[in-house]
C-alpha cells in the first residue's frame, strides 16, 4: 500500500510560482511512476505531467500542453517525494492538484487517464488570483 499526501498549495497572484510536492509512506516509490492531475472548479480533473519510475528507466516526463514550458516535475528517490514546480501562474491554473501513482509505466497517451493509476491523494488547494 502506498500513501500520498500533497502538499504546498497556496494562493499566488498571476505570474507567481509553486512547488508542490507529493510524499509517499507505506513503499518506496522506486517501482512506481507518478502523475499529477488537476480539477478546476465546475470542471473535470485534467492531467498535468507524469514522471517515470526506474522502469524502464528513469526520468522519462510527460506535460500537457496547457502547462508545457512552465511546469517541471521532478522526483527525490531518497526522500521518496515528486515535486511540481510551478511557474508563470496565471487563473486558469487554479485548482485541487492531485498526485497519483502506479506501479510500472505508463507510456503517452495513457498516463493521462486518471483511472488507470492505483493510488491517489486527497489534493492541494492552488488559487491564482490578484
Amino acid at each position: 500500500q502506498v500513501q500520498l499526501v500533497e502538499s504546498g498549495g497556496d494562493l499566488v497572484r498571476p505570474g507567481g510560482s509553486l512547488r508542490l510536492s507529493c510524499t509517499a509512506s507505506g513503499s518506496s516509490l522506486d517501482s512506481y511512476a507518478v502523475a499529477w492531475f488537476r480539477q478546476a472548479p465546475g470542471k473535470e480533473r485534467e492531467p498535468v505531467s507524469y514522471i517515470s519510475s526506474r522502469t524502464p528507466r528513469w526520468g522519462t516526463t510527460y506535460y500537457a500542453d496547457s502547462i508545457k514550458g512552465r511546469f517541471t516535475i521532478s522526483r527525490d528517490k531518497d526522500k521518496n517525494m515528486v515535486y511540481l514546480q510551478m511557474n508563470s501562474l496565471n487563473s486558469e491554473d487554479t485548482g485541487i492538484y492531485y498526485c497519483a501513482a502506479i506501479q510500472g509505466w505508463l507510456a503517452d497517451p495513457f498516463w493521462q487517464n486518471y483511472q488507470r493509476y492505483q493510488y491517489y491523494g486527497s489534493g492541494t488547494q492552488v488559487t491564482v488570483s490578484s
